[in-house]
């Protein structure tokens, strides 16, 4: 299980298709530190907000922070684990049945905790636009922070039913790349390293916006913290 202790020792979300980063690195209090997937014992673990309840307020009401974090990112930790569970006795029983059953499991559940991880790191922040080597990434990338911006949004728009949309690094192109995902685990692209995401399941945003989703993006661009999603992204270059 010591394997599993964090981005920087691991891949957790290769059953996902999901490769995390070699270190996910991010700003909290001024200090760098790592995304906490698993507690001491290994077992997958939601480590606690890096804010207060309210404090994504006007954009993110208190409630829905709530919510999301006590009734979708835990829970998803809680299935991973019985997903892994499960596997386990099938290794001790030689009983493979419902092996497709729970690898799909595994997949998706464990896909939300490391996504939910990296979103709310990613928030409480000024907003404003990407500074450094990120900001020269983007402007060589996509031609603008106003582009990026703009195709960002319109992906994450776009998903269909409950996703998210990514800013990702490729390691093996050395490209940022924009992506789409479906659930917690599908559309993605084998390589790709998270850096910035956007939750559009409808439990992130339905209780303030109902179905004004073009709206919730446009705020939670507002409240990006880009040092953390900076810190991401030389984390993923080295």
């Amino acid at each position: 299980m010591t394997s599993r202790r964090n981005f920087m020792q691991s891949t957790a979300a290769a059953g996902a298709g999901l490769l995390a980063p070699p270190a996910s690195a991010f700003v909290k209090e001024g200090k760098m530190t790592l995304d906490a997937l698993t507690d001491a014992s290994g077992k997958y673990a939601a480590a606690a907000l890096p804010f207060a309840y309210d404090a994504l307020e006007p954009v993110i009401d208190a409630r829905t922070v709530e919510l999301h974090y006590n009734f979708h990112h835990k829970p998803a930790v809680v299935a991973a684990n019985k997903a892994e569970e499960a596997l386990a006795k099938a290794r001790e029983s030689g009983d493979f049945a419902l092996v497709k059953h729970y690898e799909k499991e595994l997949a998706f559940q464990l896909s939300s905790h490391l996504l939910h991880t990296i979103y709310w790191s990613n928030l409480s922040g000024k907003g404003g636009a990407p500074a450094g080597e990120l900001a020269k990434a983007i402007n060589a990338q996509f031609a603008s922070y106003e582009k990026f911006k703009a195709q960002l949004i319109a992906a994450s728009l776009a998903v269909e039913a409950s996703g998210w949309g990514m800013l990702a690094y490729h390691a093996g192109t050395k490209r940022l790349i924009i992506l789409q995902c479906e659930n917690h685990h599908k559309l993605t692209v084998w390589g790709a390293q998270p850096l910035l995401l956007l939750d559009v399941f409808e439990h992130a945003y339905y209780l303030q916006y109902q179905n004004r989703r073009a709206e919730y993006l446009n705020k939670l661009f507002t409240i990006i913290n880009w040092d953390n999603v900076a810190a991401r992204f030389d984390a993923a270059r080295a």
